[in-house]
């Protein structure tokens, strides 16, 4: 009997090698069309496998040859959570052990986001307020999924991370000029707006038409009040923007109204000083993105933080 048990138990790890060792092909949701892609060999990845706290998100250091893809769901109503929990099960059916994942808030929200390597917008758009992460691994093969979407399409972004040892090339052989070193990455807040001059506060909710910002946390806000905070010297203006449907001056007058509505929750409820902080509106003056469809009208509908100057920390 014991020979039996053995032979059956040999017979079932046979069976279930091929389905370990076989390369994994991911199946993107069905009407999903590649919007992006990149590869990069021979390179390093930090692949976040924690919540983002105390102003880090804990990563796991990878190298190897790293793809990344992003596929986008167009007409699609499925919510990030249903798009999300079907890639998952196909991610863990094929041997993979889930190491960690997170959902918006609970992620880090914005400065989360921002610590992700992702193909950047509007092949691969995030919602601030709605996305979902996982890392996970099986062998020497990792993979780090996200998911969002925005009011019509759903979004997809997978890093498959094959973990090798990178051997050097022969002196002499494959060389190439010295580069200078890219900048260091922003990891949040406030990294990305002395990076960039500016910063959409995406995750603010306002009733359609309506200048009112609606009740709850944002964690844009936090972020922007923590920088300014921690910079006495700063100066942010809030510049408010529309989509083109009205008159420009409607439009300036409600953007403004939006900002003015940001700098008050800002002062009130996040402690920050008046004169760090003014409001402005562009109207539909300055898109990012077409206003002929509806997900670009709703990304053009926006506040930003304009750095007009900051001092050193």
């Amino acid at each position: 009997m014991r020979g039996v048990r053995s032979a059956l138990a040999a017979g079932f790890i046979a069976l279930a090698l091929p389905a370990l060792a076989a390369p994994f092909t991911f199946e993107p949701p069905p009407g999903a069309t590649v919007s992006a892609e990149r590869n990069a060999p021979a390179s390093s990845y930090e692949m976040r496998i924690g919540p983002w706290q105390s102003g880090t998100a804990p990563s796991q250091h990878l190298e190897g040859n790293r793809s990344d893809t992003a596929w986008r769901l167009r007409a699609n109503q499925d919510t990030s959570l249903q798009i999300f929990a079907a890639l998952r099960a196909q991610i863990e059916s094929a041997g993979f052990a889930v190491i960690f994942e997170c959902e918006t808030d609970a992620c880090g929200g914005f400065d989360f986001r921002y610590a992700l390597d992702l193909l950047p917008e509007p092949e691969m758009h995030v919602d601030l307020g709605d996305f979902r992460y996982l890392a996970a691994r099986r062998g020497d093969t990792w993979l780090a999924l996200t998911v969002s979407r925005s009011s019509e399409s759903g979004f997809v972004h997978l890093t498959r991370m094959a973990v090798q040892q990178v051997t050097p090339p022969p002196p002499g052989e494959g060389l190439a000029a010295p580069q200078p070193a890219p900048p260091p990455s922003a990891t949040g807040f406030g990294s990305k707006l002395e990076a960039t001059g500016a910063v959409a506060l995406d995750d603010l909710v306002f009733e359609s038409g309506a200048s009112a910002l609606g009740e709850g946390s944002y964690a844009s806000l936090a972020g922007l009040a923590d920088y300014l905070a921690t910079h006495p010297g700063a100066q942010v203006a809030l510049v408010g923007h529309t989509d083109n449907a009205g008159a420009l001056a409607g439009n300036i007058a409600l953007s403004k109204a939006r900002a003015e509505a940001v700098r008050e929750r800002l002062i009130t409820r996040h402690g920050v000083a008046p004169g760090q902080i003014s409001a402005e509106g562009a109207g539909w003056l300055a898109p990012r993105a077409t206003n002929l469809t509806g997900e670009g009208r709703e990304k053009n509908r926006r506040v930003e933080a304009v750095l007009l100057a900051s001092t050193p920390k």
